[in-house]
């Protein structure tokens, strides 16, 4: 997942992440944590929250998409896999309590074979 195909005018655009991820906008809102409304008005994409979150749904997907071969198995493992240490909680739930970088952490620690 090439960061720059999902930007435009130097932002995160929803419609280019969900034309990858072969899903709605509304779908990647609901997984980042977010209204649907934060994704269909200019001035709510804009924020530095929903930038945020886009962000961060990005970040997690390229760190996992090596490991599963493609981005739309990564968004699988992102939306429904139970990470360990997390109360049985998915990637998807952490993001939208605001852990994305627990989740990077997380990620980081089982490539370098901590939790293998």
């Amino acid at each position: 997942m090439q960061i720059t195909n999902f930007a435009e005018g130097g932002q995160f655009e929803p419609r280019k992440i969900a034309a990858a991820l072969r899903t709605s906008a509304d779908e990647i809102a609901m997984t980042v944590g977010l209204s649907k409304d934060a994704l269909q008005r200019r001035t709510r994409i804009q924020s530095d929250k929903t930038q945020r979150r886009l962000r961060e749904l990005v970040e997690v997907l390229n760190k996992v998409v090596p490991r599963f071969g493609t981005e739309l198995i990564a968004y699988a493992w992102y939306r429904s896999e139970p990470l360990p240490g997390f109360d049985g909680r998915t990637a998807m739930q952490l993001v939208q309590e605001g852990k994305a970088q627990q989740v990077l952490e997380y990620i980081d620690a089982v490539d370098a074979g901590v939790y293998a």
